[in-house]
Parts: C-alpha cells; sequence; structure tokens
C-alpha cells in the first residue's frame, strides 16, 4: 500500500510540474528539456518504488499512475469545466497580423520559434496570419488571412 500512495503523490507532483513547465510539445523541446524530462523520470521511480525492486511493486506503481491518468482524463471527458483546468486554454499569439505580446511571453514562445512555425504552415508573413494560437497540446495552429475570408464568405452563402 505504501507504494501506491508514494505513487499517488508523485503522479500529482509530476502533473503540477508539467502543468508549470508549459505547453511544449515534445518536438519543440530542447535536447536539454528532453534529458531533464527523461532524468525525472528515473528520480520519480526511485522516489516511488524506493528500495522494492519486486514486479508487484512495479505493476503496482504503473497501474497507479495509469489508474489517476484515466481518472483524469474521464474528468476533462465529463466536465469542460475540469478540462479547462486540467488540460489548459488555447492562447492566441497572433490576432490579425499583430502579435500579442503578453501571450507570447507567458507561454516562454519566442518571435524566432513562432516565425519557424509560421514557415512549417507555409505562412511567410506575420500579415498574412489572422490567427495564431497555441492550442492545448503545445501545437500552434494558423489561420491565414486568406482562409478566414473563403471561411467567411461560405457560411454567408450557407446562411442565404
Amino acid at each position: 500500500m505504501d507504494i501506491v500512495i508514494r505513487a499517488t503523490a508523485m503522479f500529482f507532483a509530476l502533473y503540477v510540474l508539467l502543468r508549470m513547465l508549459g505547453k511544449r510539445e515534445l518536438g519543440q523541446m530542447t535536447p536539454f528539456e528532453l534529458v531533464v524530462i527523461v532524468a525525472m523520470g528515473d528520480l520519480i521511480q526511485q522516489g516511488v518504488t524506493q528500495d522494492d525492486f519486486s514486479l508487484t511493486g512495479a505493476v503496482l506503481a504503473i497501474s497507479t499512475f495509469a489508474l489517476w491518468a484515466t481518472v483524469l482524463s474521464w474528468m476533462s471527458y465529463l466536465s469542460p469545466a475540469a478540462e479547462r483546468a486540467l488540460d489548459g486554454e488555447p492562447s492566441i499569439l497572433v490576432q490579425n497580423g499583430k502579435l500579442i505580446e503578453a501571450n507570447l511571453r507567458r507561454d516562454r514562445i519566442t518571435r524566432s520559434e513562432l516565425r519557424s512555425e509560421m514557415r512549417l504552415a507555409g505562412i511567410a508573413r506575420m500579415q498574412d496570419v489572422a490567427w495564431a494560437i497555441l492550442e492545448p497540446n503545445g501545437k500552434i495552429s494558423f489561420i491565414a488571412r486568406d482562409e478566414e475570408k473563403k471561411a467567411r464568405q461560405r457560411d454567408e452563402r450557407n446562411a442565404t
């Protein structure tokens, strides 16, 4: 039972820590950040199992993590308020070609990172961006100005 309690405490400590680290996806991490995440895995194992190297201890620890992950997933699914609290909300980085500096700073996204993501999305100039949104999963969604116009025209045609 001791392993289940330690695994529960470690799960929530890890959850809070990762939420504080922000919305970066694995592909956007620096090599150092990736090494830190891997090292945290080893430290977590030591904290959860201590000197218990048994198969039973490992199964209990993994099952406890899986249980809490499933519980949080169901909470997010069943309650929009829980989803916002657990998964976070999208953050607008660019609106009508203009950077929203406060959101960039809060999410620790540099201008060069944003420009790199724009190029990957096939957008060359900031002026061509209607919306750039940092999604809760760490990806940046772009809506180009011409796409927004086309969508508005489609909506107007469908309304009539």
